[in-house]
């Protein structure tokens, strides 16, 4: 199969742009405390050793598709250890919150872009025997390069856009020519297996959706047992991975709430916790009162608001509410996984705004498992439905539970899937 026009016209646009694109990229890793040389890993500069035997290359481009493939990457190296495991992402954050949770020998690096130097460079490097792309990742470069190198590429976990399916679908040519290397796709939708489907992926199936694959909450019960302490018999609520616009709206459904329960206390969850001064001037605006989690502020101050800035501890915030807002859905972000909270036994709600979620959500609705609020008032109301009737939040919590799976056979049908490739791969290029 030959390169087509446009193909070749993005190569050259994404050549042009690449210094542009590198630098934008490392200041952005550099302003979220990582070191000049992990961030220059973007350019395809490695820090870490690639020891000897297979290697499996999964990549996820940011914390939610970083973290959803932790659990199969734990059950791969339970099944395989001489198998390497190397997680790449793009952002400061999703580094931060694997970095405790990788199973023991997997590395972490911050991907390259979706230039010819920084991937000839990883590559030559890591020479991975399979790439995992997790979500939708579809990099022309990255595709066209590993596909040159006959480094077979499996999608996991796909999701796929009806507007990005649009654009492809536009150029069946050039699609055909990008994807030539994808060997298998694992779909957490029927939506995006019809369209990897019209692409051209006739092997495209849909699977469950590794997101819910959570398990039970990383936090021990003596940390909960502290978090209860603290707040003394408080009321609380959570208002989970925020974005701007949305901030606003959590606040003037806090205020409204106050009025009637003068002592609840907001854990304010900003998916960005680099976001946090900017919050806090948004408390400070709506005349609250607030504690900072990462400088040393605790429920015992009796803030109005408790800003929950630091990583990997969402489990406990989830753990200690009874109830949970999920940002990402009053704004265009297209909404957060609610396996995660169901997993922790809390009331979900969300906005409208979810259609990364579709699916995810209509089953939810269908088990009387979460609820949807317009805007803010209608947030306000909610929360406080749910304060003065506890069963009520119990039940949706309950019923939310079971459609958090723990997935063990998911998992290792996936990881044996993954293996044949590589292995295949593996002993194709020492033939």
């Amino acid at each position: 199969m030959r390169p087509t026009a446009l193909f070749y016209l993005y190569k050259a646009g994404a050549a042009l742009a690449l210094p542009f694109a590198a630098r934008r990229a490392v200041n952005k890793l550099r302003a979220g405390g990582i070191s000049i040389d992990r961030a220059h890993e973007r350019l395809g500069h490695a820090t870490a050793e690639r020891s000897y035997g297979p290697l499996i290359w999964f990549h996820g481009a940011s914390v939610g598709e970083a973290k959803s493939v932790l659990p199969l990457m734990a059950r791969m190296a339970q099944d395989h250890p001489d198998t390497r495991l190397l997680l790449t992402s793009g952002t400061a954050t999703s580094a931060q919150a694997v970095a405790d949770r990788l199973p023991g020998g997997a590395i972490h690096q911050f991907s390259p872009l979706d230039g010819t130097g920084p991937l000839r460079r990883f590559l030559r490097h890591w020479r991975p025997d399979l790439c995992v792309l997790v979500e939708s990742e579809l990099w022309p470069n990255l595709l066209d390069t590993c596909a040159t190198a006959d480094i077979p590429v499996a999608l996991l976990n796909a999701r796929l856009s009806d507007k990005s399916a649009q654009g492809w679908k536009r150029f069946p040519s050039t699609a055909g020519y990008v994807l030539r290397g994808i060997r298998m796709a694992h779909c957490q939708d029927g939506r995006s297996r019809d369209h990897l489907r019209a692409m051209g992926l006739n092997f495209a199936q849909q699977g469950a959706n590794l997101k819910s694959l959570v398990g039970p909450p990383r936090v021990d019960a003596a940390t909960v047992a502290k978090g209860h302490a603290a707040l003394n018999g408080r009321s609380i609520w959570v208002a989970a991975s925020t974005h701007p616009g949305e901030e606003e709206m959590v606040l003037e459904a806090h205020k409204s709430l106050l009025a009637t329960h003068p002592s609840l206390c907001l854990i304010l969850v900003p998916r960005h916790p680099e976001r946090a001064p900017e919050v806090m001037d948004l408390v400070a605006s709506a005349d609250l009162s607030v504690a900072r989690r990462s400088t040393g502020g605790n429920f015992g101050d009796g803030a109005q608001v408790y800003l929950a800035d630091t990583m990997g501890e969402t489990d406990l915030w989830y753990s200690l509410s009874p109830i949970v807002f999920l940002g990402g859905s009053f704004t265009d972000v297209g909404g957060h996984t609610p396996f995660e909270p169901a997993a922790a036994h809390t009331a979900i709600l969300h906005g409208p705004n979810y259609r990364n979620f579709a699916e995810t959500y209509a089953a939810f609705a269908m088990k009387d498992a979460s609820v949807e609020v317009a805007d803010a008032a209608t947030l306000g109301s909610a929360v406080h439905d749910l304060l003065t009737h506890p069963s009520r939040a119990a039940q949706l919590a309950a019923n939310a539970r079971p459609l958090a799976q723990s997935g063990d056979t998911v998992l290792a049908e996936l990881a044996a899937q993954l293996f044949s490739m590589a292995d295949a791969h593996a002993m194709g290029s020492h033939a």
